[in-house]
């Protein structure tokens, strides 16, 4: 490939194959049938929540030296692809306690690490992320949430903005400007914040177009006080950890995206099998055919390079980077339109909220956005290229 980049493959094995037909059941019988349910009421997926919990799916990455089931990233991708399958919004439970939690394992102390991870494995706790803010989304680095040290303790003032889950989850990795003089990139810190710390509060629930069930708000901080003991990784270091957890982490929503799309692929396939014009089925049709092998194709051209990308995160592979901007855009794209040709398939019946795939055309849009728009993953994977 062009460059130092290296297509380094995976192997599925039998536990990987155990773990899909796991979730599939789960997210078949306890996840899907509350799907438009919590679409229709934009509510917590707590069936959901209730399920993973119950099957140790619900923190399944958090490693097994912390009371974890210590699943690979693989296994992690697998688990979220099956249950956004069923549901987008109920896939964010896993997805995000990873990204929360990500800037513990890479770069927390030890003792950082066994007071908040064994909760988050045993589904006590649920863990989110705040980075981005109103006027500093792409440009994180433009972040304006100030932390000044009080004596031992650290003090929070501003906001984040967009993050998931936020009122639902217990702990939140935060990142915040420590040294306001100091050089851009190189002045953020990481902290580890409790929903009960005094002064930190949310806001209103966003209204949105899609994943519903996932409550996305922002977070207050009005001279909120933290212990000294909740700095992940070094002062300084933070924006450094925030970016080194997104190369793992944006695979995770390429997976999302590849479960989301084969959930509206096999809506469709099962649609035109039973509906008839001109005296036969719609599946009979070459001009169906074609967009049905069209969505196939790419959807399994999108599950292959999140595997492979899976693979490298689990390996800290050099160029993981790319690989993970790539699986994060590439398979958010395909979903993107996968979803959209589904709802084409279905017709009038596609526009309407008697079938899923409308609702899996508007989950769809959120994985083009999330985690890095796909015109700042494109930035990366040029970035990288031209370092070769």
């Amino acid at each position: 490939m062009t460059g130092n980049l290296a297509f380094d493959t995976y192997k599925l094995s039998e536990d990987h194959d155990a773990i899909r037909a796991a979730v599939r059941e789960i997210a078949t019988e306890r996840i899907a049938p509350y799907a438009a349910d919590v679409d229709e009421q934009a509510r917590y997926p707590q069936e959901a929540h209730d399920a993973l919990v119950a099957s140790d799916f619900f923190a399944p990455h958090v490693p097994e030296e912390y009371g974890g089931v210590g699943a690979d990233a693989l296994a992690t991708c697998i688990v979220i692809e099956e249950v956004a399958r069923a549901d987008a919004s109920a896939s964010l439970i896993p997805a995000v306690n990873k990204l929360g939690s990500m800037p513990l394992i890479l770069a927390a102390s030890e003792e950082v690490k066994q007071k908040y991870l064994p909760p988050l494995a045993r589904g006590e706790v649920a863990f989110s992320y705040g980075l981005s803010e109103r006027e500093a989304g792409s440009d994180t680095a433009a972040m304006k949430c100030r932390a000044r040290q009080d004596g031992d303790d650290w003090v929070l003032n501003g906001h984040k903005a967009w993050i998931t889950n936020a009122g639902i989850s217990e702990y939140y990795t935060v990142l915040a400007v420590t040294d306001p003089e100091g050089r851009r990139g190189s002045n953020v810190t990481a902290f580890v914040v409790e929903k009960s710390d005094p002064g930190f509060g949310f806001g209103e629930k966003e209204r949105k177009l899609g994943i519903k069930g996932s409550p996305t708000r922002e977070l207050h901080f009005d001279n909120c006080r933290i212990p000294g003991d909740r700095v992940v990784g070094d002062i300084g270091d933070g924006l450094k950890i925030a970016l080194r957890t997104l190369d793992h982490t944006r695979i995770t929503i390429g997976a999302q995206a590849v479960g989301i799309a084969q959930g509206a692929l096999d809506a469709a396939a099962a649609y035109v099998k039973e509906r008839k014009q001109f005296g036969k089925a719609i599946a009979e049709f070459q001009g169906i055919q074609f967009m049905l092998a069209d969505m196939a194709m790419e959807l399994e051209a999108a599950r292959q390079l999140v595997y492979v990308a899976a693979a490298k995160s689990e390996r800290m592979d050099a160029d993981l980077a790319f690989f993970g901007a790539a699986a994060k855009c590439f398979a958010s794209d395909v979903a993107m339109k996968v979803t959209t040709d589904a709802v084409q398939l279905l017709g009038g019946a596609g526009y309407v909220k008697d079938f899923p795939v409308e609702r899996m055309m508007r989950d769809a849009k959120i994985t083009q956005i999330y985690e890095g728009t796909n015109q700042v993953q494109r930035i990366v994977m040029a970035r990288q290229l031209l370092k070769g």
